[in-house]
């Protein structure tokens, strides 16, 4: 395929209006519309290439407009190229200096970066006949520390370090590559435990789940102690006492306030307790892991980079890292990340709720036990049950665990009727948004 190139990209503004039965719904976020800014990465020959970076409805047009803009910097690179570096798209946009002044590698901007990222590596991996977990399987230690973009976290991790990590992962690989595919990866499912579901349809859900195999649930916290516990109780009663359950006040709390609401459910012995304030306070994860341990503090999906988790280790702040497909750098800031978590001894528990993010966090999951982690022990991936089948290669589920991916690419292709009847055209005559 000498001579292809990336001729164009065209960006969709996809909303689907999971507000209408709550799901999704938790203490900070209500009525979520789940939303995808989709981005086709378009070549003269071959494949597409697919990627995406998630909201939950209004603003997404203003997603969808960073990932235009930072688009056209890409057009015009040579396919061949990429195949030998998969990281070109990534090093050619996070190196622009006047994108990273909107930033630096942060927010909509840094949301637009990982969606090319994405779709340039799926890219790669369609063109390798290859899923994406197998594809990155298949790199060598070197060219996979090639990858991560170190500058700022030399003091916690090294290219030589990175490099040994993978490199000890190396044995072993094929036969967890096998195991894999006969067994699929560990999940658990927040399905039952949105804020706005009833009662009825919480104990349902949940005794449901556990049917289906599921051996961890999640619930969504943080809006009334008193009816979070009740609501804890419901769900034990429903599932019995040998199912873990997790949960997730999705930055609801202040540093104080998060100790003395996670110590008031301390009996109900959480699997881990999830963005129990702001993303961004460090040092407040810190203050709350050390108050209310042993329990444990999870925390990643609104994390914006390397750095802010490379902090995270550093103090403690957390035991499990939450890795998301679409709000980093992409693949590339992913395996940094991965390799950090790998360094300091932490349980990798990838975020996946909203529309996409289980098709294509699951090939990191996966390649995480195959070339880093080595490991399956406390991990889980989470499962959303909404909008699957509105992708070409739609993440499953059997007993409890998720399928190996087998189609080639990172599997955030949609359907194109899907597209076409969920494409967002702006607010209604009577100025409601959808």
């Amino acid at each position: 395929m000498s001579g292809s190139r990336i001729i164009g990209i065209e960006v969709e503004d996809v909303r689907f209006p999971t507000s209408d039965e709550y799901h999704g719904s938790d203490a900070m976020n209500t009525a979520p519309n789940y939303s995808a800014a989709y981005v086709n990465l378009l070549t003269d020959r071959g494949p597409t290439g697919y990627g995406l970076a998630f909201t939950i409805g209004r603003g997404n047009d203003v997603q969808c407009a960073a990932i235009q803009a930072m688009g056209e910097h890409v057009v015009g690179i040579d396919l061949s190229e990429l195949d030998e570096d998969p990281s070109l798209i990534y090093r050619r946009l996070i190196g622009d200096s006047q994108y990273r002044w909107l930033g630096p590698e942060k927010g909509v901007v840094h949301m637009a970066l990982g969606a090319l990222v994405n779709a340039g590596w799926d890219l790669v991996a369609r063109r390798a006949h290859l899923p994406l977990w197998k594809y990155l399987a298949s790199m060598t230690p070197e060219q996979l520390s090639r990858c991560i973009d170190y500058r700022y976290i030399t003091d916690a991790l090294t290219p030589h370090e990175a490099t040994a990590i993978f490199q000890e992962a190396q044995d072993g690989r094929e036969e967890r590559v096998t195991q894999l595919d006969a067994f699929g990866y560990p999940a658990y499912t927040t399905t039952p435990g949105w804020l706005g579901y009833s009662d009825e349809r919480l104990i349902k859900e949940s005794a449901r789940a556990v049917a289906d195999g599921f051996q961890q649930l999640k619930l969504k916290v943080g809006a009334d102690v008193a009816d979070d516990r009740r609501r804890l109780d419901l769900v034990r009663a429903a599932v019995g006492p040998s199912v873990e359950i997790a949960v997730d006040a999705n930055q609801r709390w202040d540093v104080s306030t998060a100790i003395d609401w996670i110590l008031e459910l301390k009996e109900f012995d959480l699997a881990w307790v999830e963005e129990p304030t702001s993303p961004d306070d460090i040092l407040g994860h810190a203050a709350i892991a050390e108050r209310v341990s042993p329990i444990v503090i999870a925390t990643g999906e609104h994390c914006h980079n390397r750095v802010m988790f490379k902090q995270l280790l550093q103090t403690k702040a957390v035991g499990i890292i939450q890795i998301d497909s679409a709000r980093v750098g992409g693949v590339n800031e992913n395996l940094a990340i991965l390799a950090l978590a790998k360094k300091f001894g932490a349980r990798v528990c990838p975020h996946a709720g909203g529309v996409g993010l289980c098709e294509m966090v699951r090939h990191l999951a996966f390649f995480d036990y195959v070339g880093v982690s080595t490991s399956l022990d406390g991990r889980t991936l989470e499962w959303v049950d909404h909008l699957h089948e509105h992708f070409v290669d739609p993440a499953t589920v059997t007993g409890g665990r998720y399928d190996a991916p087998m189609v080639p690419g990172m599997s955030a292709e949609m359907k194109s009727a899907s597209i076409d009847t969920y494409r967002f055209s702006g607010p209604s005559q009577s100025g409601e948004w959808p």
